[in-house]
């Protein structure tokens, strides 16, 4: 269904098989419709059903929020009760943030994706009913439910605009198979120094300070020395940043010897003793 599709919307595509459908249930305004695509197109989700949206459907607005999910508002569809908006669905969730007086599965939003991921990977047509911005779903919604779905946010101030709530579990959708490692180190192709090239920069490293007096005191010095090695081993040092080390140990060893070292009888530079 088409209807006031703007010029330079993404050329956003159904993924292949099923994938999860995003079920607004009576939304009461365009712009939350069009935020709501934008945060599906994020998370890689693309069917979106409208329940008896309170203006009516298609809604211009509704592509002016999208900021280039136009292709999903193309393809929404409109139904005019949850029934008929899951006839062909073979499972149902739905969000409700306290539920109460139900026997029922009860997920988290990572749990749901995960669930939503192994539905799906069977061939299985599975529908998430996202309530009115006021409210939320009503009970007789959430009968049509068999899991339901709950953000566990902080109790004091746990409310969430349309959007964000199928932003929430779009992200989780999108994660469950996401690559990307959770943590990495960025070195731009630059290689991480092995322990020996690490050794042989710390070995110069003390060399030097002992020339410079920086470890005059030897009940201090081990210390010290292995308060360096603790500093330069705790992360994942690179080869270049290594070269750019041992450049800044030559040029101080270089202006140490142009200017001579401390005489005995001069006080210690202030920063000394805070090292």
């Amino acid at each position: 269904m088409t209807g006031g599709r703007g010029e330079g919307g993404a050329l956003l595509t159904p993924a292949p098989g099923e994938s999860p459908i995003v079920v607004l249930v009576r939304p009461q305004m365009a712009m939350n419709i069009g935020t709501t695509a934008r945060a599906m197109a994020n998370g890689g989700l693309f069917h979106l059903r409208v329940v008896a949206p309170r203006d009516g459907w298609p809604q211009p607005n509704a592509y002016a929020a999208a900021s280039g999910a136009d292709t999903i508002l193309d393809a929404a569809q409109a139904f005019p009760d949850v029934p008929s908006a899951i006839a062909d669905c073979h499972r149902v969730l739905g969000t409700c943030p306290r539920p109460r007086h139900v026997i029922v599965p009860l997920r988290d939003a990572r749990a749901a994706a995960a669930d939503l991921r192994e539905i799906n990977g069977r061939g299985l047509r599975a529908a998430v009913l996202f309530g009115p911005e006021r409210a939320g779903l009503e009970a007789e919604d959430l009968s049509h439910c068999d899991t339901l779905v709950r953000y566990p946010l902080n109790p004091q101030h746990c409310s969430l605009n349309l959007a964000q709530a199928v932003m929430i579990l779009a992200y989780e959708w999108w994660m469950a198979e996401e690559p990307t490692p959770q943590r990495e180190l960025l070195t731009n192709g630059t290689p991480i120094a092995t322990k020996g090239e690490l050794e042989n920069f710390l070995g110069r490293l003390v060399d030097e300070l002992d020339a410079a007096g920086f470890l005059h005191n030897p009940p201090k010095r081990p210390g010290m020395v292995r308060n360096l090695r603790h500093w330069f081993e705790r992360g994942e040092v690179t080869v270049q940043e290594l070269r750019t080390l041992h450049g800044i140990v030559t040029e101080l060893s270089r202006g140490r010897m142009q200017r001579g070292r401390f005489p005995a009888e001069d006080p210690l530079p202030p920063w000394h003793e805070a090292s």
